[in-house]
């Protein structure tokens, strides 16, 4: 976590003379009041802040029992600082803090020392975060939260207040909470349009101490980065049994394959790619059609949890010829690796003109395109 020093105060104080003041602006000393106070068994989920009653705090550290300092913001008056989240459960805060009395900071130095520790919650929850710190992803990553207890509805939107998506350019958004294939609570944000190529993404979650029901309280904050690559994404159009590669838009190649059967259409709309497998094996039981197969795989590119992959069908005769997969898009092994090395994990792939009239719920892989922008938005708890 940054430093929360007062870098503008300290210049001020700086350049405004000796630390005992003079003229008739001195005054007394300033009174600085730390909340909460010297003690323990703090209360969970309170907030950290530090006044100065008569004067202007010209700086202010607050480390944890780890050393790490916690930040904050100044007042405008000066005389208030205030820590950007709350205390996180069973942890020792130390606040050093200094302020200079009278109206305008130029008098007596007052200092000021307070350690507490807070109390241990009866549950912790913690998350996973997708994508991971570092990656570079496709322009159709969302950013995925997943959390390992539950999360009271109730709760939902001071969660919410207390995750940031950043980008440099620029990038518009919004959070919305599904429900995982996993039947775990996740909250996913992602942009009203794709992602620009080259653009630059940090998350933060200020989390320590905040409440999320009877699933238990966090302990810490969160803090990553990732990147945005290549503009890479695939077009399938079932009745003529192709995939189209597009490179910013463009076509740049396009490869025959079979889709779902009739009996087992491929699903529509816009995917995203969630994972990939150089081999797998392929399980009929996984998808509801008990032992009906058990098929080796080579480059597999899962676009939903509950089982539509891009993979290599070396068994079907009948690829560019006839849709008969059970929902996913068979091809040959060459092509398949030419699709897996194309598409990033967080490409888009969109199915058009299937039979099918089932609808991908979000929550089922990193589906969040399967709905409109105005649809998703409805999905916050802050709406």
């Amino acid at each position: 976590m940054a430093s929360a020093a007062l870098a503008g105060s300290l210049v001020l104080t700086a350049c405004s003379g000796g630390s005992g003041g003079g003229g008739s602006d001195a005054g007394p000393e300033p009174k600085i009041t730390v909340s909460p106070g010297e003690g323990k068994d703090v209360k969970l989920g309170s907030q950290i802040s530090v006044k100065a009653e008569g004067g202007k705090l010209t700086e202010v550290e607050v480390k944890d029992a780890k050393g790490e300092k916690v930040t904050g913001r100044l007042a405008d008056d000066g005389a208030t600082w205030t820590a950007d989240g709350k205390v996180g459960p069973k942890n020792t805060y130390t606040v050093r803090s200094k302020a200079k009395g009278g109206k305008d900071g130029k008098g007596k130095e007052a200092t000021s020392t307070a350690t507490f520790t807070t109390q241990a919650a009866p549950s912790v929850n913690k998350l996973t975060n997708t994508p991971g710190g570092g990656q570079t992803v496709g322009t159709g990553m969302p950013v995925s939260i997943l959390f390992d207890h539950p999360v009271d509805k109730s709760k939902r939107a001071e969660i919410e207040k207390s995750l940031t998506v950043t980008s440099t350019p620029k990038v518009e958004g919004a959070w919305g909470w599904v429900k995982d294939w996993s039947g775990h609570d996740r909250i996913d944000w992602r942009p009203k349009t794709y992602w620009p190529s080259g653009t630059k993404v940090n998350v933060k979650g200020l989390l320590a101490g905040v409440d999320s029901g009877e699933g238990g309280w966090f302990a810490k904050n969160y803090a990553w980065d990732f990147s945005i690559g290549a503009d890479h994404k695939a077009v399938i159009d079932v009745p003529s049994h192709t995939l189209t590669m597009l490179e910013n838009g463009k076509p740049v190649g396009t490869i025959k394959g079979s889709a779902g059967s009739p009996v087992d259409p491929t699903r529509g709309g816009i995917h995203t790619v969630r994972s990939k497998n150089a081999d797998e094996t392929m399980d009929s039981s996984t998808i509801g059609h008990g032992n009906e197969w058990m098929l080796d795989s080579k480059w597999v590119t899962h676009l939903t949890a509950s089982g539509t992959f891009l993979h290599s069908a070396p068994w079907n005769q009948s690829i560019g010829v006839e849709n008969n997969s059970h929902g996913c898009f068979g091809m040959t092994t060459s092509d398949a690796k030419k699709v897996y090395d194309f598409l990033p994990i967080g490409s888009t792939v969109e199915v058009k003109n299937t039979t099918s009239t089932k609808v991908t719920d979000p929550g089922n892989g990193l589906s969040v395109w399967q709905e409109t922008w105005e649809q998703w938005q409805k999905r916050s708890a802050l709406k």
